[in-house]
């Protein structure tokens, strides 16, 4: 077995088609973060990813898309916004991981999204990744909501009712192409980060022109999907995410705080959901995390691992120190309702004081600015 190890803009047109290929072997569902597509948009960002081609007997038999950053630690592409993470490999064909690791120039991979079915023996744990069944259509999927989550179903029907009437007549629009509109979501979803103590994940050049890169990007089987609320002329909600031919990722879904109170956000899942079956998606997958309106929302759930491989080097030994008691801490936090909540709690409270000096001190420099204008 023989590994290449290739920045993705240098994988030629072969290798694509046999990534896109070895994907779909024994795949229903593609999740879009494993299409060549998205490594390839990153790639063109970031100088840290690289693409490690496995071959055997001269045949391409998998591909291992990472991002190097010092010291050999390694980690998924798009690593912190990515919600499926994994090699895109033959099926049944097992990778030696220090071999593996060693050839691509690393002392460890950490993930946190990784496909259940891989690299099992260094799962730390599994986690669920709620999804929407929309195989039978919106009225199959509705029947089960309204079992699941009934008396959420009507009031997201009459507040989306009585949204119309207050501010004006509700339109869905479908991959909507207009950056001001995707600028308008970023907004939206940059305040709702602040508010809530969360990493602003916009704070990132890299990240805004990923998205805009992305939002262009319309491909048979991948591509990137803008889709908004609108009450009258006014937008209320929206979500960005990338869909492959089957699968939609929930990626960046927000909405205007103003209307907070009319639950944009579940009206918009809804619409979307309504959409979705019309453009050949079969499942919206809501990615990892506990979330309320995913518990309301969801049909089923995938399994994706959080873990790493390593190899026995003292920056892996670094790395084991650094950060395993942090997820672990973590985790516990999470699991558990009595701890989750007060957390949560504590977050949105820092997220509403950072806001405020944010806002304070912006003010305080446009008074400055304005002041020596004059």
């Amino acid at each position: 077995m023989k590994i290449t190890v290739v920045h993705p803009g240098n994988l030629g047109p072969s290798e694509l088609r046999r990534w896109r290929a070895l994907l779909r072997s024994g795949r229903e569902l593609i999740n879009p973060f494993l299409c060549p597509e998205f490594t390839l948009a990153v790639g063109r960002l970031r100088r840290d990813v690289r693409v490690a081609i496995i071959e055997e007997a001269g045949d391409v038999v998998g591909f291992f898309p990472f991002e190097r950053h010092a010291l050999g630690i390694g980690k998924p592409v798009g690593a912190g916004l990515t919600d499926a993470q994994g090699a895109i490999l033959s099926p049944g064909l097992e990778l030696d991981s220090s071999w593996l690791l060693k050839k691509c120039g690393l002392s460890v991979w950490e993930f946190d999204h990784l496909i259940g079915d891989q690299f099992p023996a260094h799962q730390a744990s599994r986690h669920p990744s709620p999804f929407m069944d929309l195989r039978g259509g919106y009225e199959a999927y509705v029947n089960v909501i309204k079992l699941q989550s009934g008396k959420t179903y009507k009031s997201t029907m009459y507040k989306e009712r009585k949204l119309g009437r207050d501010v004006g007549e509700l339109r869905h629009r479908y991959g909507v192409t207009d950056r001001a509109a995707l600028r308008t979501l970023m907004g939206w979803k940059s305040e709702q980060y602040r508010r809530t103590g969360r990493t602003d994940r916009f704070a990132w050049p890299w990240i805004v022109q990923l998205v805009e890169d992305l939002l262009h990007v319309d491909r048979p089987a991948f591509a990137g999907v803008l889709d908004m609320i609108y009450a009258g002329d006014r937008p209320v909600a929206g979500h960005f995410g990338l869909r492959s031919d089957t699968v939609l990722a929930g990626w960046f879904p927000s909405y205007d705080p103003e209307f907070a109170r009319y639950s944009p956000g579940l009206i918009h899942h809804l619409s979307m959901a309504r959409e979705a079956p019309k453009q050949g998606i079969q499942v919206v997958d809501m990615g990892r995390g506990d979330k309320e309106y995913k518990d309301k929302l969801k049909t089923g759930e995938f399994e994706v691992a959080e873990g790493r491989l390593a190899r026995r080097t003292p920056a892996a030994g670094l790395h084991w120190l650094v950060r395993t008691p942090v997820r672990a801490a973590r985790n516990t936090v999470l699991a558990q309702p009595r701890l989750r909540e007060p957390a949560d709690r504590l977050l949105k409270t820092y997220g509403r004081v950072r806001t405020s000096m944010l806002r304070t001190a912006h003010d305080d420099r446009s008074a400055s600015v304005t002041e020596t204008s004059r």
